[in-house]
């Protein structure tokens, strides 16, 4: 067996000006191949802007708190126990709602790259630069 426990301790944040995110699962820590798992905290009025993994599909699973969800065009309001599926290539943004910080699992596979993510960003493109 090759598994191992992943405590607290062994987590690797990152700060970001939009919230954290917290390694839980990538080809450095685990040596996995197949997942990429975040423990991502979006805080009050923040949000991941328009992007896509042209390598990866992606579920984001709402802990805490309520976040907008955008899938190409279209959006949702998520809370807690709820989730979304993103297509690989598929444009999708997470924004807040409320004045409470937003907790995520973000799950990705395969993983992609050295440290397991691989994201092109284009919020500054439009239609996404206009929708919100």
């Amino acid at each position: 067996m090759n598994g191992r426990f992943i405590t607290s301790e062994d987590i690797e944040r990152e700060s970001f000006e939009w919230g954290e995110s917290g390694w839980v699962a990538r080809p450095s820590l685990t040596g996995s191949t197949g997942l990429c798992v975040m423990d991502v905290t979006l805080s009050p009025g923040q949000g991941h802007a328009f992007h896509r993994h042209p390598e990866q599909e992606e579920i984001i699973w709402v802990r805490e708190g309520r976040i907008e969800q955008w899938l190409e065009q279209d959006k949702h309001e998520l809370g807690p126990g709820e989730a979304v599926y993103i297509p690989t290539n598929v444009v999708h943004a997470s924004f807040t709602v409320g004045d409470e910080d937003a907790k995520l699992s973000v799950i990705l596979t395969p993983t992609a790259g050295d440290d397991g993510y691989s994201v092109i960003d284009v919020f500054e493109e439009e239609p996404w630069a206009s929708l919100r």
